[in-house]
């Protein structure tokens, strides 16, 4: 789905978007889950390509940083688990918060999702890296913690 935003609109968001990012560095992300979902809904709704990304959490769970790794096409995303792992090494990050985007709208986590999230879960317990949730972002915000998929 494709949006049509004006110059003014666009100049709103991304004012919401810097005062969001302002709050969520400021303060420890678990303790307001909304923000952190209408943040990401801000940066990924819309898109018609898949965005994978991650926040990285510091030991007391506060927001070290946030990059997108991984980009895709309408209803895919390559992710690997040895950059993953890298990048969370080079952020010192002791927990991470996973998400990615469905162009399609549609938040429910696929197989592929359950399948990734477990192998990163996996591979960055080597590194004592906790992985805290996976959001996927579509017309809503879906938590695999909260749905017990993590």
């Amino acid at each position: 789905m494709l949006l049509s935003i004006t110059p003014e609109e666009s100049g709103i968001i991304q004012q919401a978007i810097e005062i969001i990012e302002r709050g969520i560095t400021d303060r420890d992300v678990l303790t307001d889950p909304a923000a952190t979902r209408n943040y990401l809904r801000l940066q990924l709704a819309g898109l018609e390509h898949e965005i994978f990304g991650v926040i990285f959490l510091d030991n007391r769970n506060r927001v070290l940083g946030k990059q997108d790794l991984f980009r895709g096409t309408i209803d895919g995303s390559a992710v690997y688990p040895r950059e993953v792992a890298k990048e969370c090494l080079i952020n010192n990050a002791a927990g991470v918060i996973f998400y990615h985007n469905h162009p399609s709208g549609v938040a429910e986590p696929s197989r592929a999702d359950r399948d990734i999230t477990r192998r990163l879960t996996e591979a960055l317990a080597l590194f004592d890296i906790r992985v805290l949730d996976h959001l996927i972002v579509g017309e809503s915000t879906t938590s695999m913690a909260e749905r017990g998929l993590i």
